[in-house]
């Protein structure tokens, strides 16, 4: 499991470079109004647009800025059913968990899945039309022989908070 969970930390690093005060600001304004027009994002971080435009590009360029997009209301298609999944594999060698992993990555309901560690090995994130649907999608997981020894499900009830990444905060811990 640790070697696993080295090659999964390794596989996700990003080129490391140093952020100062301007970097994060123009993290922040672009998590919350990604469609802002460059010049105004230059005159918010108090640059002109070249300079801000060249900092945008290094953010990119080194992967700290992965994409751009919209945040969809869930709200808007109608109850969802969100349910989080704790995973339990049978097994712990490697190609155990690459097997787990091809198969979760080809289902579009399950929207998170995390490589864990304390006693389970998987945490999802599963979003569904409603309870029936969901449990349809865990009997296909059970027959798809993928590894699954057993799994606990988690109903969200309300959702109580989901913010972006609190950029400021993350930055002085690196």
């Amino acid at each position: 499991m640790q070697k696993h969970l080295a090659k999964r930390g390794a596989a996700i690093r990003q080129v490391q470079i140093k952020l100062d005060d301007r970097d994060l600001k123009i993290l922040a304004i672009l998590q919350r109004e990604g469609r802002i027009p460059k010049a105004t994002l230059a005159e918010r971080v108090n640059l002109t647009p070249t300079p801000c435009w060249e900092r945008l590009k290094r953010l990119e360029d080194a992967g700290i800025i992965e994409s751009y997009g919209a945040r969809i209301s869930l709200r808007a298609f109608g109850p969802l059913t969100i349910v989080f999944v704790q995973i339990e594999l049978e097994s712990h060698q490697a190609e155990d968990f690459s097997r787990f992993e091809a198969a979760i990555g080809k289902i579009d309901r399950i929207v998170e899945c995390w490589a864990v560690g304390g006693g389970i090995d998987y945490m999802l994130k599963i979003i569904t039309r409603d309870l029936e649907d969901y449990q349809k999608l865990i009997e296909d997981l059970l027959a798809a022989k993928i590894g699954v020894r057993r799994y606990y499900s988690y109903v969200v009830t309300a959702p109580v908070k989901d913010t972006p990444l609190p950029v400021s905060a993350v930055a002085e811990a690196g």
